[in-house]
């Protein structure tokens, strides 16, 4: 039988099944007390009840009816309506489900791998946020509402969640991913309106895992994927003997009053399956009007095989989860991937270009995080200016606030005699480094040698030069794993890794 026929009719039998066992009405989680709804588009509620049963759902002064199919669920649309609240919502059938604090306002869906996972109180024992106890401790904000997402990896698509909505209080913002809160609270206290965010996040993830299998199944250059997920399989018959060295190591340093030594990360296969993460954690949310998405991934992808094909891959991603949930081109923001002595292997350098060059794709918005960065550890302490430079780009593109959001990105170079002078978008105040004398940037011939370049500001440009190219064709940035790079715009924004390079040449 085909697989994915198998997959739907294991997914039919089960909401046959579940609706012959619970005939009343029923929500999913992601419609419960404390939720927020999305203003000024149409309010999507549904559930499941009983086949043929008839159902009325009562929210402020809506009322709108609906029957269910034979497979017993049910779906109706209110109105939009502005931003709003508490209100109460019923949904009436053979039973009333009755909601109970629920705001009108903006849906945020969050997601990504560890940069984005990482709480406000931190991951144990290996990275913290920045006054994370003070931080913690006035996370008291009722117009902020949260979903977090429960790992889970599915080979079908999933259509409810495990948790329900809560209010924003210390404790439950001290689980929640810390980039969104300070993004949440950002955007809350400039546009004035509720907030809900969605942690959908599990570190040490790849992009294809977070993409649908009719995405990456509808090109036939993105097939390396899968290639990559068998050689993860194949790992498995050996994880046991490798996590039982491990256990001898740390039980041998322990014994001798020595610190644990450090163990090669291992992937976890099930979360690296493609599509795994979008059936699970993704695809139930996608009957739920949001106003967008923020992102923060791509460490998983920065290895070889993984970091030519990013762009393609990312820029995949953005359009299937815009196609799956039929709102059109809703704000898409992302981070640019900081600074980290990773191993030479990977190439970070490559990622960020291609996460750059992802700013092609219509209304979506990049923040760069190579200024927070922190070389020693993949998980910077920083996460409230990340937070902030996501919201300056939300204000911008999804708010249509009048502000500069973003730091100088490369638009074009152009060669004069022995030097290239590099062109900005985002500088019309002018260009400046940060501390000290611009650095950061290298320059390359027809032989795509790079050196370290002599860098000088010219008004919103940079010139470059270096004795040792006497005809320099090539420019790029912040090109290393952990690079020393300054350059910013007037407000402070920095600028992220480039290279002028057409990424399908050859050197």
């Amino acid at each position: 039988m085909n697989p994915r026929f198998r997959s739907c009719l294991v997914y039919c039998l089960f909401l046959v099944c579940t609706c012959a066992a619970f005939g009343e009405v029923r929500l999913p989680k992601l419609l419960s007390d404390h939720a927020v709804l999305q203003r000024k588009a149409p309010i999507h509620i549904w559930g499941w009840a009983a086949p043929g049963e008839q159902i009325v759902v009562t929210l402020h002064a809506q009322k709108q009816t609906a029957s269910t199919d034979e497979l017993g669920k049910w779906s109706v649309y209110l109105m939009p309506e502005d931003a709003g609240g508490p209100y109460q919502m019923t949904i009436a059938g053979t039973n009333t489900v009755t909601l109970s604090d629920v705001l009108i306002g903006d849906v945020w869906v969050a997601s990504g791998q560890s940069n984005m996972e990482m709480p406000l109180n931190g991951f144990p024992g290996s990275a913290v946020v920045k006054n994370a106890a003070a931080e913690i401790a006035h996370a008291d904000a009722p117009q902020l509402r949260l979903l977090r997402i429960a790992h889970r990896s599915s080979e079908y698509p999933l259509r409810d969640v495990d948790a329900p909505w809560t209010t924003c209080t210390p404790q439950t913002a001290a689980e929640f991913s810390a980039v969104a809160y300070f993004f949440g609270r950002e955007v809350q206290k400039h546009e004035h309106v509720p907030i809900g965010l969605i942690d959908a996040t599990w570190g040490g993830t790849p992009a294809e895992a977070w993409t649908s299998l009719d995405a990456l199944s509808a090109d036939s250059s993105l097939m390396p994927v899968f290639k990559a997920r068998a050689e993860i399989v194949d790992m498995q018959a050996e994880s046991a003997a490798i996590l039982e060295k491990e256990k001898r190591e740390d039980a041998a340093a322990r014994s001798a009053n020595q610190p644990p030594p450090k163990h090669h990360w291992h992937p976890d296969p099930e979360s690296w399956r493609p599509s795994g993460l979008f059936n699970g954690m993704i695809s139930p949310e996608v009957d739920l009007s949001i106003k967008g998405v923020i992102w923060y991934q791509g460490e998983a992808n920065t290895d070889a095989a993984r970091a030519p094909m990013y762009n393609k891959v990312f820029s995949t991603l953005i359009a299937d989860w815009r196609a799956k949930w039929q709102q059109g081109n809703f704000p898409f923001l992302f981070v640019q991937l900081s600074s980290f002595n990773a191993d030479p292997d990977e190439n970070w350098g490559m990622l960020r270009d291609a996460q750059r060059r992802t700013l092609d794709v219509a209304n979506t918005a990049m923040a760069v995080s190579l200024d927070v960065g922190d070389p020693d550890n993949v998980h910077p302490a920083d996460k409230q200016t990340v937070g902030k430079r996501l919201a300056l780009a939300a204000r911008a593109i999804a708010y249509g606030d009048a502000i500069e959001y973003s730091g100088p990105l490369f638009r074009q170079v152009t060669p004069e005699g022995a030097s290239l002078r590099v062109w900005f978008d985002h500088a019309a105040d002018g260009l400046m480094a940060t501390s000290g004398a611009l650095q950061g940037f290298e320059i390359a011939g027809e032989d795509h040698r790079f050196v370290p370049a002599v860098a000088q500001i010219d008004g919103q440009t940079v010139v470059l030069s270096s004795p040792a190219v006497k005809a320099p064709k090539y420019a790029r940035y912040g090109w290393a794993n952990a690079p020393l790079a300054n350059l910013a715009n007037k407000l402070g924004l920095p600028a992220g890794t480039f290279t002028s390079e057409d990424p399908n040449s050859e050197p």
